[in-house]
């Protein structure tokens, strides 16, 4: 038999350490809790199921029940706090819509045992790392009628606005004596609960949506609420104007099986008849986010006064141990399945469908994300430093350090710099470095390269035909022309005498050559001399701009030494 004892009143909410078979006795202060194995039901109220006709229907539940007797209820206070780890096996479901009707399904049944994992588009946030599907949980003995426990989660400020699919509590007894009816609600905000945007609320009324029923005994229920599809009134919460990319769900107990005054005394609130919500075993991750609105207990109450507080602002003897056990399951309103952010190798964020994400080789961050500053983290390459050390490094910490950076993706030859084929301005190739190669102003053909499979591009030069004409052409093709002579790589057909000819063509030439022939003989002094006599412009020899004896007398000059 287990007895209860000690207990004071909810105001300062003193622990009750409760054994099998030892009386309890005021400990240290802490919150009002009652760790149960949850053994029976799970409530849950998902679409399209079983008709409204099922609302309210009183179910014969799994659990443990205990003898009854008046001596049990006597002995336990309305706001005792036991601590017993246990562990339990999974919880069958009932379903429910938002539109109404109910279906129970048993653990071993398709469907069982939870509400399962979420689809395309869909998120699940939590704070807990509880079993929904069974487990230990801590009961919070003492929480009293009207009040509420909420969760506020932080979203990607793209994702709003969002869709509410299911939100999900853990709700227990222990040793119930009776079996007990608790009247429910669940809430949704835009942002903080207590400065927040109401944005919808659905309360049990036990014909369309079912109160929470369980038998005598120890028993645990999921009561999950899901928002029909075909239902007008779907639950979109837009982003808070705060800023803080949060909603937040709650679940509120409207009247409790057997609350006899306003839960502030001993005895208001019997743990043998009534069922509370639960938090993890695991101990309290994350303070600020918990909420717990109280009722009014007056300048000593948890919290004082009333109201609205986190879990990190209620004092040691009110605090929670654990996280509420409550989850929500949302979709972006404008989500599109299978399409969502990527995060490239080079790390670059594009939007892409999952596949072609994975085929170039990117993280797909899930349907509906987008693209933001923070999505894709900076990605590292080898950094090379002029003794030719290398480490993986991002871009920015490389450049900040001197380094030179070869490119996302690539990686040190442990830390040496990674070398590849490098085609030099001269057709020349040559295993360089990246950098050593960009020095050297070749183009490097990647990491891993060879020369021996590379073909580099042969380079240009001046190639002067026969008549004084210039064109850029590699040497090979320079040589496929008769009478071509080819000056060499990166020599260029440019005439700074702006005169029509190429200058290094010029050079290359036979000035006493006069017709181009290639030879000097008679035929160049004759035409020499038609083109003097005529004043033409090709006559002015000594290219003083005027055709005079001068271009006569230099024509002889450079006709008697030939070419």
């Amino acid at each position: 038999m287990i007895t209860m004892s000690g207990c004071v009143t909810r105001s300062i909410r003193m622990m009750c350490t409760v054994a099998a078979g030892v009386r309890a006795r005021a400990g240290r202060p802490i919150s009002p809790l009652l760790m149960v194995p949850i053994v029976g039901l799970s409530l849950l109220a998902l679409p399209n199921h079983v008709g409204p006709g099922m609302g309210g229907t009183h179910l014969a539940y799994a659990g443990t029940t205990p003898a009854a007797s008046d001596d049990a209820e006597e002995a336990v206070p309305g706001r005792a706090a036991l601590e017993l780890p246990v562990i339990t096996g999974d919880l069958p479901t009932l379903k429910i819509s938002s539109l109404g009707g109910a279906e129970y399904v048993v653990p071993d049944s398709p469907g069982g045992g939870g509400g399962g994992g979420p689809r395309a588009c869909e998120t699940v946030s939590s704070h807990t790392d509880a079993d929904f599907s069974g487990g230990s949980f801590v009961v919070q003995a003492g929480f009293a009628e009207t009040e509420i426990a909420a969760a506020q989660y932080t979203i990607p400020a793209t994702s709003f606005p969002i869709k509410i699919i299911t939100t999900e509590v853990i709700v227990a007894q222990q040793s119930a004596v009776v079996a007990t009816t608790t009247k429910w609600s669940m809430l949704f905000w835009s942002g903080r609960p207590d400065t927040g945007i109401l944005v919808a609320s659905y309360s049990s009324d036990g014909e369309l949506l079912p109160h929470i029923q369980m038998p005598p005994g120890t028993n645990g229920v999921n009561v999950m609420f899901g928002i029909d599809p075909g239902d007008p009134e779907q639950i979109i919460i837009n982003a808070p104007p705060d800023g803080s990319n949060t909603f937040t769900i709650g679940f509120r107990i409207d009247d409790h099986n057997n609350q006899t005054g306003t839960g502030c005394s001993s005895g208001d609130i019997p743990s043998n008849r009534n069922a509370f919500p639960t938090t993890d075993v695991s101990g309290l991750a994350f303070p600020a986010n918990n909420w717990l609105r109280g009722v009014n207990c007056g300048s000593f109450g948890c919290p004082p006064n009333g109201g609205w507080s986190r879990f990190s602002t209620l004092s040691s003897f009110c605090r929670p141990s654990g996280d509420w056990v409550m989850r929500a399951t949302w979709e972006p309103v404008n989500c599109e399945p299978g399409v969502g952010a990527c995060c490239l190798p080079s790390g670059e964020c594009q939007i892409l469908l999952q596949n072609s994400c994975q085929s170039q080789g990117g993280t797909y961050k899930g349907d509906g994300s987008t693209c933001g500053p923070t999505t894709c983290p900076a990605p590292t390459g080898a950094c090379c430093f002029s003794n030719n050390f290398c480490l993986n490094l991002t871009q920015s910490d490389c450049a900040n350090a001197g380094g030179s950076w070869v490119g996302a993706g690539t990686q040190c030859n442990g830390n040496q710099c990674p070398t590849g084929a490098c085609c030099l301005p001269t057709g020349q190739c040559v295993t360089a470095t990246s950098a050593s190669c960009a020095s050297q102003g070749g183009t490097f053909q990647g990491i891993g390269t060879s020369c021996a499979s590379t073909n580099c591009p042969q380079p240009k030069g001046a190639c002067c035909l026969s008549n004084g004409f210039c064109l850029e052409l590699t040497e090979i093709d320079c040589f496929g022309i008769p009478g071509a002579s080819f000056k060499g790589v990166l020599t260029t057909c440019s005439d700074g005498n702006n005169n029509g000819q190429a200058d290094i063509c010029e050079s290359a030439s036979c000035p006493a050559d006069f017709d181009q022939s290639g030879f000097v003989d008679t035929d160049d002094f004759d035409a020499f001399v038609v083109a003097f006599e005529a004043g033409t412009d090709n006559a002015d020899f000594d290219e003083s701009g005027f055709v005079d004896t001068d271009d006569f007398d230099a024509f002889v000059v450079a006709f008697e030494a030939g070419c």
